[in-house]
């Protein structure tokens, strides 16, 4: 099949990886950017034009979709309709929606206007967590197994200013549990499915901003208990992780560890067996995002094979309403003080 031509809607922080991303892939060609203020899309586009791409440039989404012929299009939330609209697949950037009501209605508008709808939700794809899920589920190796798992623990607890590279952040009503947590609960339910129960406690460590920045949510996840602990509240640690995020899986027969420095352990009653799990790299990619910047290669590879209809893609926007009723059941728990029973609730 011939080059697949896709648009980019939106030219902050993300949209140069995520465009270098597609270019490792291969097999798709950036045909247009669009930003509101197109002053910012030019850079962009001139930026590009010197690795080779030329991109048409526009100010209006509206506009784009009209004039050029896309097999795809990188949205925000607001614009995932307008992408159904004009019968263009759409890969929307996460968090998916601002609220529930509106992630199911995008979730229809696609399905009703026959399109492919994908979020793209990289965090999965990173290479320690893929690596992780595979020792999960092999059950088995020379050095034993863990047996079933009963509790975990998913962290993301750092000292990195992310408000300077994404100043926005700080306006969000909503913020860690939308932003961070979208990523682990994705996580959490790639390595041991769906939830039946949420508590979640939250906290405002930043004084000048509008949304939490700490958070803590146990999920019950089919008789394993998930705690989820997310924290920007830019903590003075020894040894800050940024940007991995180490999860710690107990089973009835041993342990298994990604730590920070990309360690993958297991344990058994044989011992301790360790080995580093690292991401490829990337001239492209920020170090200081490595492993994040790395995991979007693969993920867009997935997205691109189900664009083809080569292959499934694992972050559809059907799967990812179900990490969506997780954040919210969060921000539901956190203002009410109360565990959410959430077995049954889905349509």
């Amino acid at each position: 099949m011939a080059e697949l031509r896709y648009g980019v809607i939106g030219t902050g922080f993300w949209s140069r990886y995520q465009i270098a991303a597609w270019r490792e892939v291969g097999g798709a060609r950036l045909a247009a950017l669009c930003n509101r203020t197109v002053a910012k899309a030019e850079v962009l586009a001139d930026e590009l034009a010197r690795q080779g791409d030329k991109p048409a440039v526009y100010g209006d989404p509206e506009k784009m979709l009209q004039k050029e012929h896309l097999d795809g299009v990188d949205v925000h939330a607001p614009l995932v309709q307008l992408g159904a609209r004009y019968k263009v697949p759409v890969i929307c950037q996460k968090p998916m929606a601002p609220d529930l009501a509106t992630a199911e209605s995008m979730v229809r508008a696609c399905r009703q206007a026959g399109i492919p709808f994908f979020v793209h939700e990289n965090w999965r794809w990173q290479t320690p967590i893929r690596a992780l899920k595979q020792a999960l589920d092999e059950g088995h190796s020379v050095h034993g197994s863990i047996g079933r798992p009963y509790r975990a623990r998913l962290d993301f607890i750092t000292g990195f200013h992310s408000f300077q590279n994404q100043p926005f952040l700080k306006t969000l009503r909503r913020f860690i549990i939308a932003d961070m947590g979208s990523h682990l609960f994705d996580v959490a339910r790639f390595l041991f499915g769906e939830a039946d129960s949420l508590y979640c406690q939250t906290r405002q460590v930043h004084k000048d901003i509008a949304g939490e920045d700490v958070a803590t949510v146990l999920l019950g996840m089919g008789g394993v208990s998930v705690v989820c602990e997310m924290s920007t509240a830019e903590n003075y640690l020894e040894r800050d992780p940024f940007p991995q995020s180490p999860i710690f899986i107990e089973g009835e027969q041993g342990s298994l560890e990604l730590a920070p420095d990309y360690w993958l352990r297991l344990t058994t009653e044989a011992g301790t067996f360790s080995h580093r799990v690292p991401p490829p790299r990337y001239a492209w990619a920020n170090p200081a995002y490595e492993v994040v910047h790395a995991s979007i290669v693969p993920c867009n590879a997935n997205l691109l094979a189900a664009l083809k209809g080569e292959g499934k893609a694992e972050t559809t926007g059907e799967d990812n309403l179900e990490t969506m009723r997780l954040v919210f059941a969060a921000y539901d728990s956190a203002e009410s003080g109360e565990a959410v029973v959430l077995r049954g609730i889905r349509a």
